[in-house]
């Protein structure tokens, strides 16, 4: 379980492709307590550390995550280990599990972006409600058909991905999982 509150800026360093991709990673704040075994979400995806050396940790990504994710273009990648029953909760409850990959539409005045998604992640998205987007923690400002908006703060433009994504990139998408339990609930009690 993870916040949404990105911890570092990291970058891939090293990618091995083969049956499952195995991927370095530097993030000297992240490893600097991490071991083998350990869940550190990168760029919103849940990935277990397989080792760690200096100021790096390696991670093995199968077939599936790289398909249903954007860590096959990445190279600069928001980071963040797992949550704790000591960590504050200044985001939302985040599982690093991808719901889809949405584009990035427009940035629009006041730091307000645009985020193009995929068909059926819509109903999840509410005003005020909340939305995890390259593993960082946001509000939905406008929620739409076919995309939504968010506002992003100085701070979050300087310490994560979203300062340099580009119009056109692909941002992996997390709706509130709290949105997909009541969804549930109400279709098997109907």
């Amino acid at each position: 379980m993870f916040t949404g509150i990105v911890e570092e800026l990291g970058e891939i360093v090293a990618r091995e492709p083969g049956e499952v991709t195995r991927l370095t990673i530097r993030g000297p704040l992240v490893t600097s307590d991490a071991r083998e075994g350990d869940s550190i979400a990168v760029n919103g995806v849940c990935l277990t550390v397989t080792g760690v050396s200096n100021d790096t940790f390696t991670v093995d990504v199968v077939a599936e995550t790289l398909a249903r994710t954007s860590l096959g273009r990445a190279t600069v990648v928001n980071l963040e280990r797992a949550a704790t029953p000591a960590t504050r909760l200044g985001g939302h409850l985040v599982q690093g599990h991808v719901d889809g990959v949405g584009t990035l539409l427009d940035r629009g005045e006041d730091a307000v972006v645009r985020i193009g998604i995929p068909a059926g992640l819509a109903r999840y998205l509410v005003e005020k409600g909340s939305v995890t987007v390259d593993g960082i923690s946001l509000t939905v400002v406008e929620a739409a058909a076919d995309s939504f908006t968010v506002a992003l703060i100085p701070t979050t433009l300087a310490r994560t991905t979203l300062g340099s994504t580009a119009v056109g990139d692909p941002v992996n998408l997390e709706v509130d999982v709290i949105a997909k339990y009541v969804e549930r609930v109400l279709m098997s009690s109907g």
